[in-house]
C-alpha cells in the first residue's frame, strides 16, 4: 500500500475537500452587507462516500432535470434561485415542490462534514489598516487547519479542489493555499499540514466540469454564511424558506469539536469578531 508520513493514500482511503464562496474579497464598499462579508465553504468526503453521493446526484438530475447524458445540468444556486436555464421546468410549482423535497433528502443522507469561514473586511480594516492579511489567505488558513486537524487526527490523507473563479482570483487562491502549505497558519506548522495534505498546489475546475462536490459547495455557501452571520447577530433579515428546511438538514454535517460537540470556531467561524 502506498504511503504518506506514514499513511494510507490508496483511492479507498483518501479524502478531498471541496470550495467555493460566498461574496468577494476586495475591499470596497464595506458598509454594504454584500460587500462587507467573504465567505469560503468547504466540504469534505471520504472517497467512497463521494462515489456514492455523485451517481446519487447524477440519477436526482436524471429524475428531476431531463437533460442529454452529453449535457448535464450543473446545479448552481443563482440559476436555481432564478429559475434559468435547465431550471426553468421549476416555474412549475409541483416540480417545484418535488425537485426540494428529493434535493433536500439527496444532501441529508450523503456523509459529509461542512465548515463555513466568514470574514468580516470592515472590522478587519477597521483593526489592522493596510496592514490587514488578504481575505482569502485568512479564509483559507482557517479553513485548512479545520480540514488537517481532521485528518491528522483520523491519520488519513487529502487533497483540496476549489471552484475556478478565473485569472486573478485563482492565483490570489492559489498563493494563499501555498502559502498556508508551505509556512503554516498562526500557531500551526507547515508540518501538520503536510502530512495532511498529498499535494502542494490548490487544484481549481471550472463549473461546468460537472464536480459534484463543488455543487454542493455552491448550494452551500450562501445559506451557512447567512446563518453564521444570523448565529452572531450581524444579520437580521428572515430566513429564505428554501433554506429554513435546508439548513436543519445541514447541521449535521458542520465540523464539530472532537469531545463538546461544538460548531462554533470548527464547522462555523467568524473573524474577527
Amino acid at each position: 500500500m502506498l504511503q504518506h508520513s506514514g499513511r494510507p493514500i490508496g483511492h479507498e482511503h483518501r479524502y478531498r475537500l471541496y470550495i467555493d464562496e460566498s461574496g468577494d474579497h476586495v475591499f470596497r464598499d464595506l458598509e454594504a452587507p454584500s460587500h462587507r462579508y467573504l465567505c469560503l465553504l468547504g466540504c469534505w468526503f471520504h472517497n467512497p462516500d463521494y462515489t456514492e453521493f455523485h451517481a446519487e446526484l447524477e440519477e436526482f438530475k436524471s429524475n428531476h432535470l431531463p437533460h442529454h447524458p452529453d449535457e448535464p445540468p450543473i446545479l448552481h444556486r443563482e440559476d436555481i434561485v432564478n429559475r434559468r436555464g435547465s431550471f426553468t421546468r421549476l416555474q412549475d410549482t409541483a416540480l417545484a415542490r418535488a425537485f426540494d423535497d428529493a434535493l433536500l433528502r439527496l444532501l441529508e443522507d450523503a456523509r459529509y462534514r461542512v465548515v463555513g469561514i466568514v470574514i468580516d473586511k470592515l472590522v478587519l480594516r477597521e483593526k489592522h489598516g493596510d496592514a490587514a492579511a488578504h481575505p482569502y489567505h485568512l479564509a483559507l488558513g482557517f479553513l485548512l487547519q479545520r480540514y488537517a486537524g481532521f485528518l491528522n487526527h483520523i491519520n488519513r490523507v487529502g487533497d483540496v479542489l476549489a471552484e475556478s473563479r478565473g485569472g486573478r482570483e485563482d492565483t490570489l487562491l492559489k498563493d494563499s493555499y501555498a502559502w498556508v502549505y508551505h509556512r503554516g497558519a498562526w500557531v500551526v506548522r507547515a508540518e501538520s499540514f503536510q502530512q495532511a495534505l498529498t499535494s502542494k498546489e490548490l487544484k481549481v475546475k471550472k463549473k461546468s466540469a460537472n464536480i459534484a462536490g463543488l455543487q454542493l459547495a455552491d448550494l452551500l455557501a450562501r445559506p451557512v454564511r447567512q446563518s453564521i452571520l444570523r448565529d452572531e447577530g450581524h444579520l437580521a433579515e428572515a430566513v429564505a424558506p428554501f433554506d429554513a428546511r435546508l439548513m436543519p438538514v445541514i447541521e449535521p454535517k458542520f465540523n464539530r469539536h472532537l469531545y463538546d460537540g461544538r460548531v462554533a470556531g470548527y464547522g462555523k467561524v467568524l473573524f474577527p469578531k
